[in-house]
């Protein structure tokens, strides 16, 4: 299932988060969102998981405008991995990811037998199966990052959305996890800040600046010197990764623009 955002705007206390934001995301694919602190990259997100509603523009899955479906049905369509998205309370990592199937259950109705085996896949593919039993409030925050992404992912979405959801990674982890969201097949929108990480996993990417969209295309089309420049105000080489080709900044501490 596609996903598409039509002239999204959304206004608050006087100010303009997102300026008539037109952004498309493919079925299948994975769509980066980059800019600087403040530039409505969380915010548009929200609009898609339903956490804030558009002051005007439309979010579209497939053909069917996101606020007119049952919230039910959309919470079975679209996932999301938060920034705020932590758990309070000391649940088992095995209790938190079968939170994930909420949408598909009824009441306090007990997971099916291949509801339990979706769990244990998911907690494998993000290597937490061995944690399965602790409470998360005593994992490390790279920990958890890992089970919230195995709770999205047993939800058993269409649509996948990220916001930072590299943080607290290790390098190993982070390449695991963006790997894992190339393969998925699922049509996936996420906010990264690293740049070179977003080039790499994403197949296409859209820049905000002051909530307006600036660009967008492939990295290679978008991560230009002029436009880091611009856009982040770093001076930085782009250079080809000598194994994939994909665009890669290198930057120079004391240079500004």
């Amino acid at each position: 299932m596609d996903l598409r955002l039509d002239e999204l705007s959304v206004v608050t206390d006087g100010r303009t988060l997102v300026r008539a934001l037109s952004l498309e995301v493919a079925e299948g694919q994975v769509v980066g969102l980059v800019g600087p602190n403040g530039s409505g990259k969380s915010t548009a997100l929200r609009c898609v998981y339903r956490a804030l509603r558009p002051s005007s523009g439309t979010v579209w899955l497939g053909e069917q405008d996101l606020t007119r479906l049952p919230l039910r049905h959309s919470a079975r369509t679209v996932a999301a991995m938060t920034q705020d998205g932590g758990v309070d309370f000391d649940f088992t990592v095995e209790e938190v990811v079968a939170l994930g199937r909420a949408p598909h259950l009824r009441g306090n109705q007990a997971l099916s037998g291949r509801e339990r085996e979706l769990c244990e896949r998911a907690m494998d593919q993000l290597d937490i199966g061995h944690l399965a039993q602790r409470g998360v409030l005593t994992l490390s925050g790279g920990e958890r990052q890992r089970v919230l992404l195995a709770r999205a992912l047993v939800q058993e979405p269409k649509i996948l959305v990220l916001d930072e959801p590299t943080n607290h990674l290790d390098v190993r982890h982070q390449v695991d996890l963006l790997s894992l969201l190339r393969g998925s097949g699922l049509t996936v929108l996420v906010v990264l800040h690293d740049l070179n990480l977003a080039a790499a996993a994403c197949d296409r990417l859209g820049v905000l600046s002051q909530g307006r969209l600036v660009a967008s295309g492939a990295p290679a089309e978008v991560l230009t010197t002029q436009l880091v420049g611009d856009v982040f105000g770093v001076r930085a080489s782009v250079v080809p990764h000598p194994l994939t080709g994909d665009p890669q900044l290198l930057y120079s501490l004391n240079s500004t623009c």
